[in-house]
């Protein structure tokens, strides 16, 4: 995966020998130019380098979107047929969202392709994005933000369970193209790609058009693991968890390098407020602004309260906008964006805000991933009886703190205001049976990262990780990249 390389059949051989093998590649193959593409430079590959002990299989998804999309699927199945590779249709079935379909669909489109891989036995996905691509992420992405952007990512982990490769990065359609002509093989044009009510068609009609001046994508992505790497250091030195619901930066940690705190401060606001992305450009110079300035007070940013004290920064979800997630037994769903909950009881759970419900105990999520909730209700309760009867009372002082529990030596105000945030569970308005409650498992959910992580932020979310006692994410498949050993 290398931005020198010099066509596609070298840029997927530089990706094959990058893998650790043995591996299985479930190709995701749409039968568009990119994709097919893809596949037979795999299959060529492969078969001309048996020593690389690497497999192929695929899968097609039908979004069911347009007219024809099954035939479609069916001449993918064909064209696998032919090449002896296994294959799988994966339809999206169930009713369609009346908006944002796109997200929907690609939403869909991954966890189609995880299933098809466990299936066929794949323990990779690779996809066919191209150069092209990655300019019109670019161009659309600089037109939202000022930040600079590092564009598709090479790498990325699914759902905590697959990494996503996309060899083809740095060839361009033109070639992928020109490789299918040379061996007679035809592929679809999906009529989508011509609709100018995609915001992408545009771009890539203007890009077409006028070809500016295009950015170092290697140097950006050097300077993103560079500022991942001082970030997950600055997690080390300077940020402490409490109960699993109230971060604390120290003073020290809000006067380092103002793009290393951007970076951390950004994704622990996403982590915090259970919001898949980071803060826009605006809301984190206000937020740099408030942190590094001095004043003590408090101030809300993407869901998360960000409380300053003179000893230091405290963070929690502020209790409002908390939706509540009725669960039926045997189901699993992530609630509020911060917590993956599954549910094995025989009743149904509802899971909501521990603000307001003061016959129901909050979880404080303190264990391994997944901490049986039972046990930490029992440790709950014994902080809390432990705890000053005006436990949570507001102040604006830093020497009312309080005395006993899990809110030990922590500002009374901070440490209500992220209790308040906590999960609790009931059914039909009392709380669980003990039985039931030990039948519910709980684990801190990372927003930014848990269904897409990509490689550049691996290492800071993997930091992350360890802070909250969680299980690490899986490691890149890689034995190199951009030709360099890892």
């Amino acid at each position: 995966m290398s931005p020198e390389a010099a066509s596609p059949q070298a840029a997927i051989l530089q990706f094959l020998e990058s893998l650790q093998s043995p591996a299985r590649l479930l190709v995701a193959i749409s039968g568009g130019s990119d994709s097919t593409g893809l596949l037979l430079l795999l299959d060529e590959a492969v078969k001309a380098a048996p020593h690389l002990k690497i497999s192929l299989c695929a899968a097609t998804v039908d979004h069911g979107l347009r007219a024809g999309s099954a035939d479609e699927a069916r001449q993918v199945a064909a064209l696998c047929a032919s090449l002896g590779i296994p294959h799988i249709i994966a339809a999206w079935q169930g009713e369609k969202p009346k908006t944002g379909i796109m997200a929907a669909a690609r939403e869909a489109r991954y966890d189609l392709l995880a299933e098809s891989a466990e299936r066929l036995g794949a323990n990779l996905i690779v996809t066919g994005h191209t150069l092209d691509d990655q300019r019109e992420t670019l161009q659309m992405r600089g037109m939202r933000t000022e930040q600079l952007s590092s564009g598709i990512a090479d790498a990325v982990l699914f759902d905590r369970r697959f990494w996503i490769l996309r060899p083809l990065l740095f060839s361009s359609r033109a070639d992928i193209r020109a490789f299918l002509r040379e061996r007679d093989v035809a592929w679809i044009d999906d009529p989508s790609n011509e609709d100018v009510k995609y915001e992408r068609v545009r771009v890539r009609r203007q890009l077409s058009a006028d070809r500016a001046t295009e950015m170092d994508i290697h140097a950006a992505w050097e300077a993103r693991l560079a500022v991942s790497s001082a970030a997950a250091e600055w997690l080390d030195r300077h940020f402490r968890l409490h109960g699993g619901l109230l971060g604390q930066v120290s003073v020290d940690g809000l006067r380092q390098d103002r793009a290393v705190l951007d970076y951390a401060l950004g994704r622990l606001t996403a982590v915090f407020g259970g919001q898949p992305f980071v803060p826009g450009r605006a809301h984190m110079e206000r937020l740099l602004s408030f942190v590094t300035g001095g004043e003590p007070g408090r101030v809300t940013v993407g869901r998360v309260v960000f409380d300053l004290r003179r000893d230091g920064l405290y963070l929690a979800r502020e209790s409002r906008g908390i939706l509540p997630l009725v669960l039926r037994p045997g189901e699993a769903g992530v609630w509020d964006g911060r917590f993956r909950v599954c549910n094995g009881s025989a009743v149904n759970a509802r899971i909501e805000a521990r603000a307001g419900l003061s016959s129901l105990i909050p979880v404080l999520v303190t264990g391994i991933q997944p901490p049986r909730v039972g046990a930490v209700n029992d440790s709950t309760k014994q902080d809390e009886s432990s705890a000053p009867n005006d436990l949570g009372a507001e102040d604006s002082c830093d020497e009312h703190r309080n005395k006993g529990g899990e809110g030990r030596g922590l500002p009374k105000a901070a440490w209500k205001r992220a209790v308040a945030s906590a999960p609790a569970f009931s059914v039909d308005g009392h709380p669980l049976s003990p039985k039931s409650v030990d039948s519910i498992r709980l684990a801190p959910y990372f927003a930014p990262f848990d269904r897409f992580l990509t490689r550049f932020d691996f290492i800071f979310a993997g930091r992350l990780s360890a802070v909250f006692a969680m299980a690490p994410y899986a490691g890149p498949p890689l034995r190199s990249i951009d030709g360099k050993t890892i």
